[in-house]
């Protein structure tokens, strides 16, 4: 049940959520409204358009990927005690590369490796970066332009972030594109610090920068946010995508160049050839080059 609330938010519909789990969206909706009834109040507000999450349903969400994350790392543990001697890869990623790009990376990885056990270790890409520099993971992904010196780093994925709003949000209406300097004294919804959204938002526009209107952990909580009309954000389209199909948010035009930036793969020292670390970038890279 709670991973599909997950899902909700992750995915922008009850219906994505139910297509993702590999269940009929009837049993979907049945298992959410037993969850709901046992909580005491409504996650989701529906409607002929879908299904959204509420304000209640934000919040629950968070608490859910913490038990979730628990759950996971129980198993995780679980499955490595009863596996003592195989080979292990520990990966950290920040949320967007975690939650749209490392799921495809990771089943071609166990196509290709299948007696390897891989670990992944969801967090903020200053998290990550401090994972990988304490040599708890092999091999981090993230989203910020800011690596120390002293770590190796080949770019993976170019991504775009997008300016969104709710329908009902003023600059929904708008015929002109968005000036930048206009973005800058917005308080938008924002990512925490440490995020690799956050630091290439504050590199962008930082001579004007406002203030957050509010912070939240993960893309999705976001999201729904903006969808509540709390205010416009910016976020990667990976994150949005299934947003902007529902007609939830609405993608709002900017002036001047598009804000491209470069998802990196980092690690310490050299890989060894033919290592599970080195396997596992040359399948995220599909060609790329290292620095």
């Amino acid at each position: 049940m709670l991973r599909l609330l997950v899902g909700v938010a992750d995915h922008g519909s009850l219906s994505s959520s139910a297509r993702a789990a590999g269940i009929a969206q009837s049993n979907a909706s049945r298992s959410l409204r037993t969850l709901e009834r046992r909580l005491g109040y409504t996650l989701l507000r529906r409607s002929t358009r879908g299904s959204t999450l509420t304000q209640e349903g934000v919040l629950t969400v968070e608490w859910a990927r913490e038990v979730l994350d628990s759950v996971d790392r129980l198993s995780a543990g679980a499955d490595a005690l009863a596996h003592r001697g195989q080979e292990e890869l520990a990966i950290g990623a920040s949320m967007t590369i975690a939650e749209h790009l490392l799921p495809g990376w990771i089943g071609a990885f166990r196509a290709r490796r299948p007696g390897v056990a891989t670990q992944l270790r969801v967090m903020n890409s200053a998290h990550v970066i401090e994972a990988v520099t304490a040599g708890t993971v092999a091999l981090g992904f993230v989203e910020t332009p800011d690596l120390p010196a002293d770590l190796r780093a080949v770019t993976v994925f170019t991504d775009q972030l997008v300016v969104v709003a709710g329908p009902g949000h003023p600059w929904a209406r708008r015929t002109e594109p968005l000036d930048p300097d206009e973005l800058a004294t917005t308080a938008l919804v924002e990512r925490e610090e440490g995020s690799g959204t956050r630091a290439f938002l504050d590199r962008l526009v930082d001579d004007h920068r406002f203030a957050p209107l509010v912070e939240l952990n993960s893309n999705s909580a976001i999201c729904q946010a903006v969808v509540e009309g709390i205010g416009p954000a910016v976020l990667s389209r990976l994150a949005v995508e299934g947003y902007l199909r529902s007609g939830q948010l609405t993608e709002i035009p900017t002036r001047g160049p598009r804000l491209d930036r470069i998802l990196q793969a980092v690690w310490r020292g050299r890989l060894p050839d033919g290592g599970t670390a080195a396997e596992f970038l040359e399948v995220a890279l599909g060609g790329g080059r290292g620095r």
